[in-house]
């Protein structure tokens, strides 16, 4: 992710007649279809790179994101979130110096965005050497950690090669946006990656369930003065890149870690990256990683055909909005439940400096935590009602998801009305069964997006009618519905 505008379609109109944005309608009814489902929900994450480099140590957050029990924090009791994937940013930075070599650090790059490397010292490969600093990035790892202990799976991710690997040492970027990463450190980078999952796997214990290589690398804003680590890596790079990371991987008798990429900013540039990769680059791939910059726009649909008609695994791994409310969050979430169809999701930066990035901000020239955005809440109402492992089943509006628990016979909805109050009805006749809990009843959270009132508030004052459940939405809520009870 990276400060940028956000590429939206003009008016938010949706292809394949999804929701939209800002259009207020009357009473709606929403149809729930368990013929048609999308597979089992891995779950939802979060990388952690800056904020875990600064918070990383911190029992309170950990709890906060990766479990879902109630937490103190600021004089009160917040929701845990439950996600259960953490990315794990492996650092591009160190401050050594190698036969009078050093690091070129961009003028613009915050202290906190330089994620120190383990690979110091490109004069031996061996991992036992004084080349390998196992002590560095001490924070973000303690944060990978504790994450671990609280059952998140974990992938490993990388936003640049380690300084000396680049052309110009900088590991923020070449001055011209352009391929920094040197040829004769193609195979050299992906040992380090390789290197770090094996040392990960044997001695913290965390086996990196993907490594991802790229973050990013079709794009042209990373630059010699940018703000963080980036690296231009164009389709012809990665080609080569992806089929040394293979052999590395299995080299050091990982054969079973797949592969994830490429982590592009859109949905469309990945469906351009994907497309430029020869048949046996594909093959290396298990799993096309996606970001969720692209907003309203571009065609999660053909990207869903051509990914999962390959026969790979689909994540959006990334993403986030300027948006403190967290509607547009929640908006853009539904549309990708709707035609993207990945099995997990994960936000950015659960905090960050910025109000409007950030579920939890923090002020970046002192680097206390501050105050929890209403985002937060929005998140909640998804992450802690739809878990992995449950069917994501088909809506028929783009303003909603489900999600089935066939062993506890729940149906979870999330739904989001970004426009004017209104009584949205969900039609469950395409089920077998629908009874509600032992008095019929529903259970519902609720969040308002403009901050007053309903934050995550519990209800249990909604029941089943027949095969229906009615309820009535103020402007620009998000609302939960655990339904028992339910049979297809």
């Amino acid at each position: 992710m990276r400060r940028r505008t956000l590429l939206t379609a003009a008016g938010a109109t949706l292809v394949g007649g999804a929701l939209a944005t800002g259009t207020a309608r009357a009473d709606t009814v929403v149809g729930i279809d368990p013929g048609t489902e999308y597979g089992a929900w891995e779950g939802w994450g979060t990388s952690l790179a800056w904020w875990a480099n600064v918070f990383g140590e911190r029992d309170d957050f950990a709890d906060l994101f990766f479990t879902t029990r109630p937490v103190s924090y600021g004089g009160r009791t917040l929701p845990g979130l439950g996600l259960n994937i953490a990315r794990y940013n492996l650092g591009a930075c160190s401050w050594n110096s190698v036969n009078g070599e050093t690091m070129v650090a961009s003028p613009n790059i915050p202290r906190f965005k330089q994620i120190e490397g383990y690979w110091q010292d490109w004069r031996s490969e061996d991992p036992a050497s004084s080349a390998w600093n196992w002590n560095a990035d001490r924070v973000q790892r303690a944060a990978l950690l504790k994450a671990h202990q609280r059952g998140a799976m974990a992938e490993l991710f990388s936003n640049s090669p380690m300084w000396w690997m680049c052309l110009n040492h900088n590991p923020s970027g070449a001055a011209d946006g352009g391929n920094n990463l040197q040829p004769w450190n193609y195979r050299q980078f992906a040992a380090y990656l390789a290197t770090t999952a094996r040392h990960a796997h044997d001695s913290w214990g965390v086996r990196f369930v993907s490594v991802e290589p790229f973050n990013e690398p079709s794009s042209t804003w990373w630059v010699a003065d940018g703000r963080q680590e980036g690296c231009h890596i164009d389709a012809a790079v990665q080609r080569t890149v992806l089929g040394h990371l293979r052999a590395e991987l299995d080299r050091r008798g990982l054969a079973g870690t797949p592969i994830a990429a490429s982590d592009e900013t859109s949905y469309d540039l990945a469906r351009t990256t994907w497309a430029s990769f020869d048949a046996p680059t594909r093959a290396l791939v298990a799993r096309v990683n996606v970001h969720g910059y692209q907003g309203a726009g571009g065609r999660r649909d053909l990207l869903h055909q051509e990914v999962t008609g390959a026969g790979k695994g689909l994540w959006n791994s990334e993403t986030g909005q300027d948006d403190a409310t967290g509607l547009s969050m929640a908006t853009n979430l539904c549309l990708d439940f709707r035609w993207l169809h990945p099995t997990a999701w994960c936000y950015w930066q659960v905090m960050d400096p910025s109000p409007g990035w950030s579920l939890i901000h923090y002020d970046p020239n002192t680097l206390q935590a501050g105050a929890v955005q209403t985002k937060y809440y929005v998140l909640a109402q998804f992450t802690r009602h739809i878990r992995p492992g449950m069917r994501i089943l088909a809506t028929l509006a783009g303003n909603s998801v489900a999600a089935y628990d066939p062993a506890a016979r729940r149906l979870v909805i999330v739904a989001v009305n970004p426009g004017a109050a209104q009584t949205l009805t969900f039609d469950l006749s395409r089920f077998g069964q629908v009874t509600g809990d032992s008095q019929g009843r529903v259970r519902r959270w609720a969040t308002l997006t403009s901050g007053g009132g309903d934050l995550y508030t519990g209800y249990t004052d909604t029941s089943v009618s027949g095969k229906t459940v009615s309820v009535r939405f103020a402007a620009g809520s998000v609302q939960t519905l655990e339904i028992d009870g339910v049979v297809e």
